[in-house]
């Protein structure tokens, strides 16, 4: 069995664009079944995440590769309420170019400035973002997540 580990802080604020975009597709009631498009719309993850059965999936890369809490995961975290979530903060990270980004410079540290200042010309300063981004981050911290190598097999038609 493997534990996710606690993501890099950046995806804390890609989650946070990827709920402003609305690229979030709950399809199941109960909150653990999404479907999560990506930043520039061509990729679609399938994300499971049950807390209280401590147990996630996603097939983003981060999840699936790196091991860690995909954003898909985190974004469907703050969806059940798990996490908190910031509308204003949000917002002011809606239609960022997360890949394209990503893949330009490779460094989640350059990504990061290029994205607080962006926010920062739509009003929210970075230190209101940084103290958001440490809330999250510290109830990241206590969640533990097993990581399934698919979704729950009775609920995979959902998907489809």
């Amino acid at each position: 069995m493997t534990w996710l580990r606690t993501p890099p802080r950046i995806k804390v604020l890609e989650a946070l664009s990827a709920i402003a975009d609305g690229r979030i597709e709950l399809v199941s009631e109960d909150k653990k079944f999404a479907r999560v498009r990506s930043s520039l719309g061509d990729r679609v993850y399938v994300v499971y995440v049950d807390p209280v059965k401590g147990e996630a999936y996603s097939d983003d890369n981060g999840t699936r590769y790196r091991g860690y809490m995909g954003y898909p995961i985190i974004s469907l975290l703050m969806i059940q309420g798990v996490l908190p979530f910031d509308k204003r903060i949000a917002d002011a990270l809606k239609g960022i170019p997360w890949r394209e980004l990503n893949e330009k410079y490779k460094r989640y540290d350059v990504v990061e400035k290029i994205v607080l200042s962006e926010a920062e010309k739509r009003g929210v300063t970075r230190s209101e973002i940084q103290e958001f981004v440490d809330k999250v981050y510290r109830e990241l911290k206590k969640i533990k997540l097993k990581k399934l190598e698919k979704p729950p097999l009775l609920k995979l038609n959902m998907f489809f």
